[in-house]
């Protein structure tokens, strides 16, 4: 005889109405058996309502409706530009709500690391949802990668055509990746992948290719190097994401994976089992400002040379 589970579900509110919560935030949120969808607050009451109708919950907007949603919720997941995610996650931590943020936390040092030393002094649990470190068949690469000795170097490379001619993609309508291209859109994916694998990056160079197009070269504390080439304004035809790493065993790739949307089931997960055991996840909001520190001193550099 089995007892039944009786933990109550995590009450998670969604914080923004565009794309990306549409498609991936707001359905996997909803489908998750251990969650309550708590409710979706937006700034545009109509775009509010919509979502929220469509999945069973309560809108909210406006100011007070931020705070009606922290007050009905245990976390907050959020699906706004990072600048505007940043200040709101302090906001969330000062009602005692853990965090579940979209990269980058922040375009700014100040900004990540704000959101990092508010999570650390509320003692709330924190995940920042960099795709392929929850997506089940890239997280378990990486792992089995982080467990080899003897990495020699690797190389990233990961091309959208979200701002090519002709691109008709919802996405390309967010002024803050139009504004900060694919180093900050792409970069932590690749970062987020390349760091647990050949260790803390000891020096960078950054350099600007074609449009928003960066290419960074990179130094771990493994002894290994890195090359990564991030944009969002490649060709059709030469857009891709590949990683690989080559070593003393040979040559491993990252697999593909099913989708963004398992992949935040994933980082749903992930933030249960912080809150739950009270043990912080390796991809949480320290992480995430360590990644912010990178991809600025990558920006500089990079605007210097260019």
């Amino acid at each position: 005889m089995t007892t039944a589970d009786t933990t109550p579900p995590l009450r998670i509110g969604l914080l923004g109405t565009g794309p990306w919560a549409r498609n991936t935030q707001a359905p996997a949120l909803a489908a998750h058996p251990g969650v309550e969808l708590s409710g979706v607050w937006g700034r545009r009451a109509e775009a509010a309502d919509a979502l929220a109708t469509a999945h069973g919950t309560r809108a909210y907007t406006g100011e007070e409706g931020i705070d009606a949603l922290l007050e009905a919720s245990d976390a907050v997941a959020f699906a706004l530009p990072p600048d505007v995610q940043a200040p709101l996650a302090v906001r969330a931590t000062e009602a005692g709500c853990h965090l579940l943020m979209d990269k980058p936390v922040a375009t700014t040092v100040a900004g990540a690391r704000a959101v990092a030393e508010a999570a650390e002094k509320a003692s709330v649990a924190s995940v920042v949802f960099c795709t392929l470190r929850f997506a089940p068949e890239t997280s378990a690469w990486i792992a089995e990668q982080a467990a080899v000795d003897g990495w020699f170097t690797a190389r990233a490379q990961w091309l959208g055509s979200l701002y090519a001619a002709g691109s008709d993609s919802e996405y390309a309508d967010s002024p803050w990746r139009r504004d900060k291209g694919g180093l900050w859109d792409v970069g932590p994916h690749a970062l987020s992948v390349l760091i647990p694998v050949l260790g803390d990056v000891e020096h960078l160079t950054a350099a600007a290719g074609p449009a928003d197009t960066t290419h960074l070269i990179l130094r771990h504390t493994s002894g290994a190097s890195s090359t990564v080439t991030l944009g969002l304004s490649a060709p059709p035809g030469a857009a891709g994401v590949e990683i690989e790493v080559r070593g003393e065993r040979g040559t491993a790739s990252i697999p593909g994976w099913a989708g963004a949307e398992t992949a935040f089931r994933g980082a749903v997960d992930a933030l249960a089992e912080a809150v739950r055991t009270g043990v912080p996840h390796p991809c949480d909001a320290r992480f995430g400002l360590h990644l912010t520190e990178l991809l600025v001193a990558a920006e500089q550099q990079a605007q210097a040379a260019g």
